[in-house]
């Protein structure tokens, strides 16, 4: 754990094993932190709150640059951490990589330009000034999927905003946390403006989220909050799609990162006159393209699933799909001949019921669940019918139909002729309100507005 500027162990002295999930071997010992540790934590980042907001923007994005300088600089050693930690395969986790530098970088320049505002006043002589300032501390709270970059949409504009920070990992990454930890520690941040507490969620993240020490919270509820939460983003494939391109972005879609993915393909809408091509197509794709195997070696496409929690989903999901008479066009079921269990094909399935669990959930993991529509206004109909709402994607040779889709559908983000696994950093990003993907926006300066509050200054000659 590392707080206020130091590393230290747990005030327990408790510590877990971290295992790979493509070894099967202990790769770490990291400390149990508890509620005593997140508190301590938390105090610390408030001594840290008055001198860090009263640095100036320009100030903070030198220190915010410095972290992405080492990060660049220790590339190949976080790269490897990934992939042994989470699974991914290193082409993968090098990507992850190269994102994880633009966020402190897009950070660091977008704090600087973070402004308030001159509205008018309905008294003569007088001006008001609206000016943005930090909220203080900020409690981070994240998962496992994305260790690197999903931290640092968060992390890094709440530094650059002026918050100090208080940093929970999800503890099947937590190897690669302590990596990313180990590159702002190194980039000599003022002590108690950047803290990382490892242990379970339900332990330091609920202390985290309710401790009146913390005032706004990513990827948690309570307080000024970002929840960026899970999706069941449908992609669309119409009629007059070029089924190529439909495929060719599906398979992104269904199996970066291995289906673990907020913003996955998990269900495809196909119509029905194409779907029987479209399921040829993309099945060939996957035959070709995807390949399972040992995430260091290279060639390997496809790595383990992350936790066993995640893998007897999947088990849980396709047997639940057959049941109600869908057919397996590939996959279907974990592989053997690995060093864990958590290795699984990749599974294409057709003749998906709406109504089934891989359809309606969010399954996480490396499965193409075909369902077929009938019309635009099926998948418009079908799309909205999930709880969830955070990115969608719909294939179309008319751009009408594209934009009509984007007005009715209630996600976040919609792609018209593009893979839903597609983003940009410097983009907001996030759910539709009323639906179970969570509230506000990452990604550019979209976080910062939510980790600051505008104060009314008023002046008088």
């Amino acid at each position: 754990m590392f707080v206020d500027g130091a590393w230290t162990s747990s005030l327990s002295g408790e510590t877990f094993t971290a295992d790979s999930p493509a070894t099967g071997e202990a790769i770490g010992e990291v400390p149990q932190g508890n509620r005593d540790d997140a508190r301590l934590a938390i105090g610390a980042a408030n001594r840290a709150a008055d001198s860090w907001s009263g640095a100036t923007a320009f100030e903070r994005a030198g220190f915010l640059h410095r972290v992405a300088d080492v990060v660049e600089r220790r590339g190949d050693e976080l790269t490897r951490t990934l992939t042994l930690d989470q699974g991914k395969p290193l082409g993968e986790a090098s990507d992850e990589v190269e994102e994880l530098v633009q966020y402190w970088r897009n950070a660091a320049e977008d704090g600087k330009r973070l402004e308030g505002r001159l509205p008018n006043s309905i008294t003569p002589g007088k001006r008001v000034l609206l000016v943005r300032r930090p909220r203080g501390v900020i409690g981070v709270i994240t998962p496992w999927n994305w260790p690197y970059t999903m931290p640092a949409e968060l992390i890094a504009p709440a530094l650059a905003s002026g918050n100090t920070v208080v940093w929970t990992p999800a503890s099947t990454t937590a190897v690669a946390a302590i990596a990313l930890a180990e590159c702002v520690a190194e980039a000599d941040l003022p002590p108690g403006v950047f803290n990382l507490v490892t242990g379970p969620g339900s332990v330091v993240g609920d202390e985290i989220a309710r401790n009146p020490g913390t005032h706004g919270v990513g990827f948690a509820a309570g307080k000024a909050a970002i929840l960026e939460l899970g999706g069941n983003g449908p992609i669309v494939v119409l009629d007059d799609a070029d089924l190529d391109l439909a495929a060719e972005a599906t398979v992104t879609a269904c199996f970066l990162c291995a289906g673990q993915s907020c913003t996955a393909g998990e269900r495809l809408l196909v119509h029905r006159d194409v779907r029987e091509e479209f399921v040829a197509k993309l099945a060939r794709i996957v035959t070709e393209r995807v390949v399972l195997g040992d995430p260091f070696a290279q060639g390997t496409t496809l790595g383990p699933l992350n936790n066993e929690g995640v893998a007897e989903k999947m088990d849980e999901h396709v047997a639940d799909a057959l049941e109600r008479g869908a057919q397996i066009v590939s996959g279907g079921a974990r592989a053997g001949g690995y060093p864990t269990d958590l290795y699984w094909q990749a599974t294409v399935l057709d003749g998906v019921p709406p109504d089934s669990l891989v359809a309606q959930e969010e399954t996480f993991g490396p499965v193409a669940p075909v369902v077929a529509i009938d019309s635009l206004e099926h998948a418009i109909e079908l799309t909205n019918a999930s709880p969830y709402g955070l990115l969608s994607a719909i294939f179309t040779r008319d751009l009408a139909k594209g934009l009509r889709f984007a007005d009715a559908v209630r996600t976040g983000w919609v792609n018209v002729n593009e893979s839903s696994n597609y983003w940009e950093t410097h983009l907001p990003f996030g759910g539709r309100a009323g639906t179970a993907s969570g509230i506000g926006r990452v990604g550019g300066t979209a976080p910062m507005e939510s980790f600051t509050e505008l104060q009314t200054v008023v002046l008088s000659s």
